[in-house]
């Protein structure tokens, strides 16, 4: 028999990284503008060819410097760009053995960006998107159709987020295809969409729904493949609580009483 597993606190939102791409993402157009303006220097033949170049590897790199809610009217373009170079570089980094490492890095600049640009101004409309992967896979409730049938049996967390729903009055939609989840998150139309997934499916998301802004928390895959998946429930607790405006209503709700599965 599986153990149920503790009731999660809300923790802090965890620092997020992003190095390694906006590494890649800010240096290359940087170093090579640098370069093509040296090269203009000492080469006064092509002068006008290298001054071309160098001020296009500028223009490539500026938009990594947009923040807050410059990023938001952007995001749209800004994502378009972001998608190539993470697309692009993507199999140098699995050459490199680093390709887990580089599209987790790629979400964590998003995730950067995103709580920068509601820093100051909560989002009023969001949607979690969860995938169905994270059920029990012994677990008979069909949460697809209807959470409310989720035992709460503290197998998974499913239970946890169902609590955590019913008492913010928080959105959310647990899927099991991508493509629904695109269409949720565009028949929905929210400020915000904090989605959970594999990382290359959160990697495909944030360069589909380009328009929408995204913060995303990856999944632990305990089993290699996607069955009886996990994720941070504190770590959703916290970007809810730091990014969206609570619609905690003033009665409390009470949790669901937790039942066993044989």
């Amino acid at each position: 028999m599986k153990e149920a597993r503790p009731r999660p606190l809300p923790g802090p939102l965890p620092d997020e990284g992003g190095a390694l791409f906006l590494g890649a993402r800010r240096g290359l157009p940087l170093t090579l503008g640098l370069l093509a303006f040296l090269a203009a220097a000492f080469h006064p033949a092509g002068r006008g060819w290298w001054l071309l170049a160098g001020t296009g590897a500028l223009a490539s790199a500026w938009p990594t410097f947009l923040r807050g809610e410059t990023h938001l009217r952007k995001r749209h373009a800004i994502m378009q760009q972001d998608a190539l170079w993470a697309h692009a570089l993507r199999p140098l980094a699995r050459l490199l053995g680093r390709e887990e490492a580089w599209i987790l890095s790629f979400c964590a600049h998003n995730n950067r960006r995103v709580r920068e640009a509601f820093a100051f101004r909560k989002a009023r409309r969001a949607l979690i998107l969860l995938p169905h992967c994270i059920q029990f896979s012994r677990c008979k409730a069909d949460i697809l159709k209807d959470l409310g049938t989720c035992y709460d049996c503290g197998l998974c967390p499913v239970g946890d987020y169902l609590n955590a729903a019913l008492l913010n009055r928080w959105e959310g939609r647990i899927t099991n295809r991508s493509h629904k989840a695109y269409r949720e998150a565009r028949e929905y139309r929210p400020d915000l969409v904090v989605a959970v997934s594999c990382s290359d499916r959160l990697l495909k998301g944030l360069t589909k729904l380009t328009d929408l802004p995204i913060y995303v928390i990856p999944l632990s895959l305990p089993h290699a493949m996607c069955v009886d998946t996990d994720f941070s429930v504190p770590h959703l607790f916290a970007a809810m609580e730091a990014l969206v405006e609570p619609r905690r209503p003033s009665g409390e709700v009470q949790p669901l009483l937790r039942e066993g599965i044989a």
